[in-house]
């Protein structure tokens, strides 16, 4: 949406670079709380608005034409609050601690034609606005639309002028904040002539009572008014089937891979006793299967950099997801903290950076690389080029919209500061200590110097995504994290599972080309969420507009990309195991 005008400006006091990373000030997995005394004021920051269907599209509240102070005084905020959209200013509302308040005036207004179609078109869009009450988020909509009848067809907008505030306390802390209209009848917009200003006088309530839930996380789920839909319930019959299906499928690859290895083993060694104690011809005459290729089975493949690189990247990725989840699983996240899981992220990401250097520099040696620098440029710039492409486009968007999302110049220097001081370096580090680490390439067979010919070549993952995709472009914090992580080591288990399986079977077609491939067959998992984030779109969701549409599908592709590289990892050296399992329990000369 274009009608809102661009921000005025505004600067963030920021934390150490630590704290900030962080996105905390407090202790992790702890409440930040304040103490207050009777009649204390408590701050009500007005936050951002947004059309109710578009998590992503946000703006500045004062972008609409609303009560003002004639100095707008921002809080200072932490890096994962300003990535995620946050832009908290402090407001006229005066509210004390424990003090009631009655239908206070809070400003008088005189709108414009112009200013009345900003608000129409905000109330027709579902505009709501956000509110912070000691780290506690209020939401209402801004406005009121009705549309009734077909003959004749009523069209009715209006706008709330009278706002009541809710709040709990529990000896001098704020358990919980709401904000509601109800009882309250909505200031009609129509009617209004283009040379005629509007009169409003906005005012409000506030409320104070006292509960005996001591803490804030105590509270039930649902008990905060259900402003946003709650799309997280478990469903325990979704969750037995998924498991049972995929327990059934790592079974049975287990089982007839082992039964089938067992008869291929036994054969090919009691064919190999046989041509030894004969003629001693070659043992390759008469042989098939995966036997007859054990000369060209570890033949390095082409691109062999760029392979190493994809490893790299995809070892880190698996790292920083683990690290994530554990971190999710002890606690370390406070639910009423914005932004916290977008801060850990990055500074996981900047830390794990060593992880991609290691791995990637470690097999480019092993399998006889030569340009190690190249290897770690390619390494680095794997996944921070498309990320930059894209969050260049994205950022682009919401910036000539004014959306808050538009990330402001000086966070944008300190995520470059923290890759180039922090990411870059730790990954040529890694790239050293994995390039000074690196042994021969322990092959059970030798390699032939001219190829084999191949022969003419004449499964299933489910994961149900939806939940994550409601959480990630939907309102609620995902709060079921043991699940994740249960859900998470299956994906990873029943890929490593599928890989085997799938290079056994093109081991046996005679085909020695499994090292790209077993990148590719369990990685092309990160096409299918690709795929089904468009579904997802177009059937499960209501966003719409320029700018929700450019960032959903814009890191949706990105987060496809990440699946491809960490499942491809995980289906690369499972496949490796397994092939050197085989082959190193194959009698041969």
């Amino acid at each position: 949406m274009t009608v809102l005008g661009h921000p005025r400006s505004w600067n963030c006091q920021w934390l150490p670079l630590l704290m900030l990373l962080l996105g905390t000030g407090h202790e992790p997995g702890v409440e930040s709380v304040t103490h207050y005394k009777a009649g204390d004021p408590v701050i009500l920051y007005v936050n951002k608005v947004g059309p109710y269907h578009n998590p992503q599209e946000t703006y500045h509240y004062y972008q609409l034409p609303v009560c003002c102070p004639e100095k707008i005084r921002h809080k200072s905020l932490s890096l994962g609050e300003v990535l995620d959209g946050d832009r908290m200013a402090e407001s006229l509302y005066e509210i004390r601690f424990r003090e009631n308040v009655e239908k206070r005036i809070l400003c008088h207004m005189q709108l414009s034609s112009t200013q009345v179609e900003q608000l129409r078109q905000a109330i027709e869009e579902l505009y709501y606005f956000e509110f912070v009450v000691d780290d506690l988020p209020l939401r209402g909509f801004v406005g009121y639309m009705e549309e009734s009848g077909f003959l004749p067809h009523s069209h009715k907008i209006g706008l709330w002028t009278h706002l009541d505030f809710h709040l709990e306390f529990h000896g001098d802390r704020i358990i919980f904040a709401n904000v509601s209209v109800r009882d309250v009848k909505p200031h009609s917009l129509d009617g209004l002539r283009p040379d005629e200003f509007l009169g409003l006088t906005h005012t409000y309530s506030v409320r104070w009572s006292e509960t005996s839930v001591e803490r804030r996380s105590d509270r039930r789920r649902g008990d905060d008014g259900g402003f946003f839909p709650r799309t997280l319930e478990i469903h325990w019959l979704s969750i037995i089937n998924s498991m049972v299906l995929v327990f059934l499928l790592v079974g049975f690859v287990a089982v007839i891979l082992m039964r089938v290895l067992r008869n291929d083993l036994a054969r090919y060694n009691l064919d190999e006793e046989t041509n030894s104690a004969g003629s001693g011809d070659d043992f390759d005459q008469g042989d098939n299967g995966w036997k007859i290729i054990h000369t060209d089975v570890f033949r390095f493949p082409p691109y062999r950099g760029l392979l190493c690189a994809v490893l790299g990247v995809g070892a880190q990725f698996l790292a920083l997801g683990t690290g994530i989840i554990v971190m999710a699983l002890l606690g370390m996240f406070n639910v009423h903290h914005h932004g916290a899981i977008n801060s850990a992220a990055i500074l996981l990401y900047a830390l794990t950076c060593c992880i991609s250097g290691y791995v990637s520099s470690h097999f480019y040696r092993q399998i006889g690389g030569e340009r190690w620098v190249w290897n770690i440029i390619l390494t680095t710039s794997l996944f921070s080029v498309p990320f930059f492409l894209t969050w260049s486009v994205v950022n682009s968007v919401h910036w000539a919209n004014g959306s808050t999302q538009a990330l402001p110049a000086t966070t944008i220097l300190l995520l470059l500061t923290v890759w180039l001081l922090v990411g870059f370096p730790l990954t040529v580090i890694g790239g050293i200590f994995g390039k000074n680490n690196a042994s021969s390439f322990d092959a059970p067979c030798r390699t032939k110097n001219i190829a084999r010919e191949i022969p003419p070549q004449p499964c299933a993952i489910s994961v149900e995504l939806y939940y994550i995709f409601a959480t990630v472009w939907g309102r609620e914090q995902y709060t079921l994290y043991g699940i994740l992580f249960f859900v998470f080591a299956i994906l990873l288990s029943v890929g490593a599972c599928i890989s085997i399986a799938l290079t056994y079977f093109q081991l046996s077609g005679e085909d020695y080309r499994w090292w790209w491939r077993s990148v590719l067959s369990v990685g092309s998992t990160g096409l299918f969420i690709f795929l089904y984030s468009v579904f997802y779109y177009a059937r499960r969701s209501n966003m719409s507009g320029p700018v929700q549409t450019v960032e959903f599908f814009g890191y949706s592709l990105l987060t496809g990309y990440v699946f491809f590289l960490m499942l491809g990892t995980i289906s690369f050296f499972s496949s490796l195991k397994f092939i050197r399992y085989i082959y190193v329990n194959l009698k041969m000369d």
